[in-house]
């Protein structure tokens, strides 16, 4: 098998499991816990340990998907565009409480998990658990955890909060679908960003303004904060 057809293969093969996921997903009305991209992950992972396809390969030769992302975030821009009115409106508070949720997000999670586990390396991949995978791995290293682990755990936290979140605001009678999409942007990240697209426009367009947000208040603040120390000291 040349590379180039190794290359199509991988490729090939990832959209196709990711379409079925999805179908799956469809036909399960939506329910988190058949996220497709879930669902691809370990799905992907038994192809190819049957295979015996490693990873650094397959990342090579998918490398093509990854460039895609870089596209997909910025036609971000566009809903948010349409919505820039109402953003106006509400961005002191939208602000703020992106600042607070933010910060409380990774304190809360790393402190009591170094409080409760005394694990250093865990309690600080904790740290970037409700960021983008991309910037969370980052942080992650920078603040002394393990960027393998926190992806895993964004992961998780994604699709945790898209199972809660809907039913707490539902809960607390919250049908604005502004709000609804900040806070699953702001909680769950790409996967509430995903999931609040398919709720509306608007409720996507700030999902995604809420994970972008959160993306870049976490990349300056925490790995400055003194977060990392704190949970040195409750573990050691």
């Amino acid at each position: 098998m040349t590379f180039s057809i190794r290359m199509l293969s991988a490729i090939a093969l990832t959209m196709g499991v990711y379409l079925l996921a999805e179908q799956l997903y469809i036909r399960l009305k939506r329910s988190p816990l058949v996220h497709p991209v879930l669902v691809s992950i370990f799905t992907l992972m038994g192809i190819m340990t049957l295979l015996g396809w490693d990873y650094p390969t397959y990342q090579q030769d998918t490398a093509f998907i990854h460039f895609l992302l870089g596209p997909a975030t910025v036609a971000l821009a566009i809903p948010l565009y349409e919505q820039m009115s109402l953003i106006r409106k509400m961005a002191f508070p939208l602000l703020v409480s992106c600042l607070v949720g933010a910060i409380i997000a990774a304190f809360s999670a790393a402190l009591l998990s170094a409080v409760w586990t005394g694990d250093s390396v865990l309690s600080l991949s904790l740290i970037a658990k409700s960021i983008t995978t991309p910037i969370a791995m980052d942080i992650s290293a920078v603040s002394g955890g393990s960027p393998s682990l926190t992806a895993g755990i964004v992961l998780i936290t994604g699709a945790v909060g898209c199972l809660l979140i809907p039913y707490t605001l539902k809960l607390l009678r919250v049908q604005d679908d502004a709000i609804h999409g900040f806070v699953l942007g702001l909680t769950a990240h790409g996967f509430g960003t995903a999931q609040a697209f398919e709720k509306s426009v608007t409720c996507g367009a700030f999902a995604g303004l809420a994970m972008s947000l959160t993306g870049v208040f976490s990349a300056f603040i925490l790995p400055v904060s003194p977060l990392a120390d704190w949970v040195l000291q409750l573990t050691r």
